[in-house]
């Protein structure tokens, strides 16, 4: 048995951990500008690729409004590829309770449970590159099949009826149930959970959407497109459609748009990958995945933590992980930075 396949990892080679950089002061420029430019406070929302709509987030963003206070209108910026829906419908929530209107700027990409957010708003400001996506729900269950690398997939349930359907117009006079043949690859409960969770993304569309369409019927009509019309989670939906399908979507200024995409510049540098290889199998990984940002105000999610490759396994594991919330405030014009601990 070689030293990689020990049940202990080897000490890995010491070399320096690189660090993401934090860009504060560069940040809360570019958003004191654009909140000028809006004429109201401007909360900024990021994810790097590998970050999500998560449950902290909604401790993060209460830590900007408790701040914030009340106001007529909040500017919302949103770049994201999704998370958890449940959590976009806290956020709004959270947000409507410091605002009478709310309004969602997208420069960039706003997926799957960003698009979800952008539902609560009154108003969505969407750029030249901007789009959002269907929100037809995906799932990571413990019972979901495997990849190469011995991860859990992603199922969902528009691909799922696709095979069905498939299976059925190829073969129209079979009367084998397709079924059990698809059970073979994809566990019973994933398929019910996850038709489960579709009927919850239609009713959490719903709930956002009631926060400023009085008009039930409207509210699930839209709710409804956004579940099943678009062939693909990743469908873009420029300006033109969202427009269509009925929301209440506009041109955003350019001047305004220039900021953002700015701001999501700074944010991308933020959130590059900070990796240190130790050896083949031994490294460390330091990297931002989310941050909240408002008026002297930072919040930011950090993975810091040693990765280990388990071979016999396929797979990577985790040591040491220090990951966790990290706030830089501006208190009395010094810079005061602290850790979060949400549990």
């Amino acid at each position: 048995m070689t030293e990689a396949q020990t049940a202990t990892p080897p000490e890995p080679t010491k070399a320096k951990v690189k660090q993401p950089p934090v860009l504060f002061e560069q940040t809360q420029r570019v958003i004191a500008e654009a909140s000028r430019a809006l004429g109201g406070p401007l909360i900024a929302y990021w994810n790097n690729p590998r970050g999500s709509v998560c449950h902290n987030d909604v401790i993060a963003l209460y830590e900007l409004l408790d701040k914030l206070g009340q106001h007529e209108t909040i500017y919302l910026f949103l770049k994201s590829d999704g998370g958890s829906g449940q959590v976009s419908l806290r956020l709004v929530s959270l947000l409507r309770q410091h605002c009478r209107r709310l309004v969602a700027l997208v420069p960039l990409e706003c997926a799957s449970a960003a698009t979800m957010i952008a539902l609560g708003a009154n108003e969505i400001l969407m750029g030249p590159t901007a789009y959002l996506t269907a929100v037809d729900t995906s799932l990571n269950h413990a019972l979901s099949p495997v990849d190469r690398d011995n991860e859990r997939v992603s199922v969902s349930l528009d691909e799922l009826q696709r095979v069905i359907r498939l299976w059925r117009a190829e073969q129209p006079d079979s009367t084998e149930n397709p079924y059990k043949h698809l059970f073979q690859w994809v566990h019973p409960l994933v398929i019910g959970a996850v038709d489960r969770a579709e009927s919850l993304s239609i009713m959490l569309c719903r709930e956002l959407l009631a926060h400023h369409i009085a008009d039930e019927a409207v509210a699930n009509q839209i709710a409804t497109t956004l579940n099943s019309k678009y062939p693909s989670h990743s469908y873009p939906i420029l300006l033109p459609e969202a427009r269509k399908i009925g929301l209440n979507a506009n041109p955003l200024r350019p001047d305004v748009n220039a900021l953002l995409v700015e701001l999501n510049r700074l944010y991308s540098e933020m959130g590059q990958k900070a990796t240190t290889d130790f050896d083949e199998i031994h490294a460390h990984g330091n990297e931002i995945l989310n941050i909240w940002e408002g008026e002297n105000l930072q919040v930011y999610f950090q993975q810091d933590k040693d990765w280990f490759y388990r071979i016999e396994e396929r797979r990577w594991i985790t040591l040491n992980d220090n990951s966790g919330w990290r706030r830089i405030a501006r208190v009395g014009g010094k810079l005061k930075r602290s850790l979060m601990h949400i549990a």
